[in-house]
C-alpha cells in the first residue's frame, strides 16, 4: 500500500549517520535492517554524512564504494558508472499489465521505472491502466492516452522508446503523452531535442519552475539527474515550464 516499487530495493547500498535499532512505530513490520538484509543490501552506519555531501556538493556527483575493511588500499578498486548501463531494462516490467479492465479512459504506460503510486492516481480517477515494458511497440488505437514513467539512468540508453515514441507522434490519430522525469526527457528526445547530465542533479521538493505562458513560478518536486536542451527543439514545440536555477 505505502510502496513505491513491489519489486525489490534498488538501490545498491544504504549509507546513514546513525541506525535505529530499536524502532517502536505502532504500524512497523520489520526494522530496517532485516528489510535490507531480506532483500541482500548492504548498509553502513555511524558515517559524517554531512561531511559525505559536502563532498558531493563541491565536486558533484560522483562514483563510490562500500569497502568492507578499516584499512584499504584504493589502488585497484573499479569505479562503474551505473549510467554506463541500461537501468531501465533493468527495473521495467517483463510482461504488460492491465489494471482496472472496465476503466475509462484507457491509458498505456510505458514502464521505464514505473511507482506504484502512479497506478494508484490513476485508478484513483477512474482509468484503466494498460502497463508495457520499456521496448514494447504499441498500437496508439489501442488507447485514449499515453504515459511515459520516470525511470533511472542516461535517457540515450533507451533508444527503442524513442523509436516508439515517435511512431505513436506521427500517428494520424493524434493522443495525449504525458511524460514525467526520464519520460520527459525521452520524449524531448523524440522530438529532437538533446539531454545532458547535470553536475549536481535537481532534488528537492521545493524547486522553483516558471510557467511561459504566465512568467508565473510554481514550486515542484524534483529527483532527477538528466536536464532537456531546448537548443534543437522543432518550432512546432516550445517548452512549458524551465527550471528557475538552471
Amino acid at each position: 500500500k505505502f510502496f513505491e516499487s513491489n519489486h525489490k530495493i534498488w538501490v545498491s547500498a544504504l549509507i546513514v549517520g546513525e541506525l535505529c535499532e530499536t524502532p517502536s512505530h505502532w504500524r512497523q513490520k520489520q526494522t530496517l535492517n532485516e528489510w535490507m538484509v531480506q532483500h541482500n543490501i548492504p548498509g553502513i552506519s555511524g558515517i559524517d554524512t554531512r561531511a559525505l555531501t559536502k563532498l558531493i556538493r563541491e565536486n558533484g556527483t560522483i562514483l563510490g564504494k562500500v569497502v568492507q575493511s578499516s584499512v584499504v588500499s584504493l589502488n585497484g578498486l573499479q569505479f562503474k558508472d551505473q549510467n554506463a548501463r541500461n537501468l531501465v531494462a533493468e527495473v521495467s516490467t517483463k510482461k504488460s499489465l492491465t489494471y482496472n479492465p472496465s476503466g475509462s479512459p484507457r491509458i498505456c504506460a510505458i514502464d521505464c521505472g514505473l511507482k506504484l503510486n502512479q497506478i494508484r492516481c490513476f485508478l484513483d480517477r477512474g482509468c484503466r491502466i494498460d502497463i508495457v515494458p520499456w521496448n514494447q511497440e504499441i498500437d496508439c488505437n489501442n488507447f485514449d492516452g499515453l504515459f511515459l514513467s520516470n525511470g533511472p539512468g542516461d535517457p540515450v540508453m533507451c533508444k527503442k522508446t524513442v523509436e516508439n515514441i515517435q511512431k505513436v507522434l506521427k500517428c494520424s490519430n493524434v493522443k495525449p503523452i504525458f511524460g514525467i522525469c526520464l519520460g520527459h526527457q525521452l520524449l524531448s528526445t523524440a522530438i529532437g531535442c538533446r539531454t545532458y547530465k547535470l553536475k549536481y542533479g535537481n532534488r528537492g521538493h521545493n524547486l522553483p519552475c516558471i510557467h511561459h505562458g504566465t512568467k508565473r513560478c510554481f514550486m515542484t518536486s524534483q529527483n532527477h539527474g538528466f536536464a532537456v536542451s531546448t537548443e534543437r527543439m522543432n518550432s512546432e514545440w516550445e517548452p512549458l515550464f524551465t527550471n528557475a536555477n538552471d
